[in-house]
């Protein structure tokens, strides 16, 4: 058996990679704030449904504050605004030897290795969809890319030992040696599932309405320009195309694009988990987050990012109560898009 793995986090991502591990027969201990998903998951109320699969488990829970040991394997997939915090919270439960694994989105193996150190930091890449429905559910929408990898690109037993665990949640998770490849693909992409949370569209209905064409391109070809600077070989997925954006090239970027609506067209999960914080949670998301190691980086290679910037103004808007989510707000920045041309 496997040694014990810690789930930092047990909404959709955490939740979901978990419970699969849990069914497995694998040791798992899933941390959360949410008592009330402890308790479901103490019990073997944690229940996976949708389209990919069915099944109820459980497992050892505890809240943060109930916490004890030292673990060799935390796999961390809280949102990316409490990446600082979370990762402070588990440090002293972390082994000298062991090892955090950002099931999340954005970069946040930058702030966890500045808090646990490089050597233990795992970078991890995620794009299945499933959401966190209330207190032991989660929907499993769709299947999509799984990879993890050293942050040096190094083949190491641990990264070995850990993919061969993952594969028991997704058959096809990837062990790659450009991690940060796959991390600025999903910022690039990403960066359209944002923008589609200012309207009510399904993302792909967002990603096939013409009116949003120039909007998506612009926005992903801003990303993709600071990955360039960053000399990140950047790799795509789920139909993402990043060379065909970065080169402009019109039809590699309308082939992309119908993959991508076609992607996202199959899935359970319609909505980015941004517009369901902002629509259903009614809760801060983690927009500003994900994008400020993006913008940061712009900033020290002298590159503006106007539309990225308008983005984050935009759902902090939404989040702020004075600004409705709805075309007039997808408007606004397909409007900075055009003002940046």
């Amino acid at each position: 058996m496997a040694e014990p793995v810690v789930i930092w986090g047990a909404g959709a991502i955490g939740g979901t990679i978990g419970a699969y591990l849990a069914r497995a027969g694998h040791e798992v201990l899933f941390v959360d704030v949410v008592p009330e998903h402890v308790e479901a998951i103490n019990a073997g109320r944690l229940r996976i449904e949708g389209p990919v699969d069915s099944f109820t488990t459980g497992s050892s829970a505890v809240t943060p504050d109930r916490m004890t040991g030292k673990h060799r394997r935390i796999l961390l997939a809280v949102k990316a605004h409490h990446t600082e915090a979370a990762t402070r919270a588990l440090a002293p439960f972390l082994a000298e030897d062991g090892m955090v694994v950002s099931c999340q989105n954005g970069l946040n193996e930058l702030v966890i290795a500045e808090i646990v150190g490089k050597p233990r930091t795992i970078g991890a890449f995620v794009n299945f969809g499933a959401d966190y429905l209330e207190p032991g559910r989660i929907l499993f929408g769709n299947r999509s890319a799984v990879v993890v990898g050293e942050l040096d690109g190094a083949r190491t037993p641990r990264i070995t030992a850990l993919h061969e665990q993952l594969r028991l949640f997704e058959p096809d998770a990837v062990l790659t040696d450009n991690i940060f490849g796959y991390l600025w693909g999903k910022a690039g992409y990403g960066a359209i599932l944002k923008a589609s949370a200012l309207d009510n569209e399904s993302i792909a209905d967002f990603i096939a309405n013409p009116a949003r064409r120039g909007l998506i391109v612009a926005l992903v070809r801003e990303i993709l320009a600071v990955a360039a600077a960053e000399k990140v070989r950047v790799l795509g997925f789920s139909g993402f195309d990043p060379e065909g954006f970065a080169r402009g090239d019109e039809a590699a970027i309308a082939a992309s694009m119908q993959r991508m609506e076609a992607f996202n067209r199959a899935s359970a999960k319609s909505h980015s988990g941004i517009w369901r914080d902002l629509a259903v949670r009614k809760r801060q998301t983690d927009v500003a987050a994900q994008l400020a190691p993006v913008r940061a980086a712009a900033r020290h290679h002298g590159l503006r990012t106007p539309i990225a910037d308008r983005l984050v103004e935009l759902i902090g808007e939404v989040e702020a109560g004075t600004r409705a989510i709805g075309p007039e707000s997808a408007d606004a920045l397909c409007a900075a898009a055009r003002e940046a041309a």
